[in-house]
C-alpha cells in the first residue's frame, strides 16, 4: 500500500467516523441508520475486571449489544416513538471523534480506531455528563460508499450515573 492510498483510506474513514458524530448529534437517525449494513453487529460490552472485558455478547452481559441494523432500527423507533421514556426528552449530544487510526485496509474492507469523548446534556437532571472511550469500526465497501459493519466500543468511565443509549457513546 502506497502513502497516497494509506491518506485516502485515513480520509475516507475520518468521514464515515465524522458523519455518524454529526448524525447522533443531529439526531439524523435515517442518515445515521444508513451509515450501516443490515449485518451490522453494535457492541458495547461491559467491565468483568479492572482492565478484562466481556469477550463474548451472547454469553457475557453487555451494556448494548445489536447483532444486526434491525435492532439499531428497532432502537430507533423507540427513541423517536416515545416509547423509550427514558430517552424522552433525547439529551443534546457532542460527539468528537480523535486519533483516528486505520489498522487494516483492502479494497473492500477496512478497520479503523480512533477515541471519542460525548458531552451530553440532560435536561430531566439539568446535568451534564462526559463520557469517552475508544472505537473499533470495521468498515465494508457497498454501491453507496464505505458503510459501517461493526462498532466495537469501550466505556473507559463506566461509572455510568444516568441512562446510557446509542446517543451518548
Amino acid at each position: 500500500m502506497t502513502v497516497t492510498d494509506l491518506v485516502r483510506a485515513l480520509a475516507e474513514a475520518s468521514q464515515v467516523l465524522y458523519r455518524e458524530a454529526m448524525y447522533v448529534d443531529a439526531q439524523r437517525w435515517d442518515e445515521w441508520l444508513g451509515l450501516f449494513t443490515d449485518d451490522c453487529e453494535y457492541w458495547l460490552p461491559a467491565w468483568k475486571g479492572e482492565h478484562a472485558l466481556t469477550a463474548n455478547p451472547k454469553r457475557e452481559i453487555s451494556l448494548i449489544y445489536y447483532g444486526t441494523r434491525a435492532g439499531l432500527e428497532d432502537r430507533v423507533w423507540r427513541i423517536r416513538s416515545g416509547q423509550s421514556i427514558a430517552s424522552t426528552p433525547l439529551p443534546r449530544t457532542t460527539h468528537a471523534v480523535h486519533n483516528i487510526l486505520v489498522e487494516d485496509v483492502t479494497a473492500d474492507s477496512m478497520t479503523v480506531l480512533s477515541t471519542w469523548t460525548a458531552h451530553c446534556f440532560f435536561h430531566k437532571l439539568n446535568a451534564s455528563e462526559v463520557f469517552f472511550g475508544d472505537y473499533r469500526h470495521s468498515l465494508r465497501m457497498s454501491a453507496d460508499g464505505w458503510k459501517i459493519a461493526r462498532k466495537y466500543i469501550v466505556l473507559k468511565n463506566d461509572y455510568v450515573p444516568t441512562m446510557l443509549d446509542i446517543y451518548n457513546i
